[in-house]
């Protein structure tokens, strides 16, 4: 059984997109519902943080510059380093006030494809967005209720995304010369009722790793689908894993701290980042092209 330690003892409210800098050996990671973006240093144990006036989803390091490709409710922005203004670069949900974008990735050519969320779920509100190195966007996918869980297979071919209360994750062919991605199947269908699936990460071996929300546990499947391993959490709504370490061996988990107060006392660590050392490295995160 592995053992998950506290990397750090907070209580984010909405902790998400952990993204390990493999350069600075520093992990970055959100809050959305404080607006934060966190740095933090595991030698030290220092976390530092921006907050910004609206939620920050998810965010990629860059290829040839300092700073963030940041995605938040306005849309996607440019963060040209550690405490500098944001530059807008375009909103492609302008006109969708309720949504707001919750995940998203870089592919291996610096493209970032990134989801959105449609809060009041009373109808498949959401997109899938892919900005491009042409700073341009388009439209990947529709009619979601919360895209999530976006990864790509160790070889690039391979697009990974789920639609977390549809308990789905979806896997699509991708072509990394253009961007496109087809063929749409069903990767893996949870049951209702034990916890759904929510931002992940792809291992050297091709295997995804995906944060069960409400289900206490992060899960790893198989190229094929499978369930190859649980690991049991100390939270019930772990929400991303991303590895990190010199060895990409210590995956890291963000959690969700705005809970009921009955779950809290049952969960005291909620809110908190762990850790856990896995026997499979994973793969250095790809960087926005710009």
């Amino acid at each position: 059984m592995k053992n998950v330690e506290v990397a750090l003892n907070v209580r984010a409210k909405l902790g998400e997109c952990p993204r390990w800098d493999e350069k600075e050996q520093l992990l970055y990671w959100v809050d959305i519902d404080s607006f934060q973006l966190h740095r933090f240093d595991p030698k030290t144990g220092k976390d530092d943080f921006i907050t910004f006036k609206e939620e920050i989803a998810c965010f990629s390091l860059r290829q040839n510059h300092d700073g963030f490709l940041v995605a938040m409710r306005s849309g996607f922005h440019f963060l040209d380093g550690w405490n500098t203004k944001l530059r807008a670069i375009t909103d492609p949900e302008a006109t969708l006030v309720k949504n707001r974008f919750n995940d998203g990735r870089c592919d291996a050519e610096g493209r970032m494809i990134a989801g959105s969320v449609y809060p009041p779920k009373d109808h498949d509100g959401a997109n899938l967005w892919q900005l491009g190195t042409d700073l341009k966007v388009t439209k990947l996918a529709e009619g979601l209720l919360t895209s999530n869980g976006a990864g790509f297979s160790p070889d690039n071919k391979t697009f990974y995304f789920s639609d977390t209360p549809k308990h789905v994750i979806y896997k699509y062919d991708y072509d990394l010369a253009t961007g496109e991605m087809t063929n749409g199947t069903v990767f893996h269908q949870f049951p209702f009722g034990n916890g759904r699936p929510d931002g992940a990460a792809v291992d050297s071996e091709g295997c995804y790793w995906t944060a069960l929300y409400e289900g206490s546990r992060i899960v790893r499947l198989s190229p094929e689908g499978e369930i190859l391993q649980e690991i049991d959490l100390p939270v019930r709504c772990p929400t991303m894993v991303a590895f990190g370490g010199e060895d990409l061996k210590t995956l890291y988990i963000t959690t969700v701290g705005a809970r009921p107060e009955e779950e809290l006392r049952d969960y005291p660590l909620s809110g908190a980042l762990l850790k856990v050392e896995v026997d499979v490295p994973g793969l250095v995160e790809h960087r926005f092209a710009l």
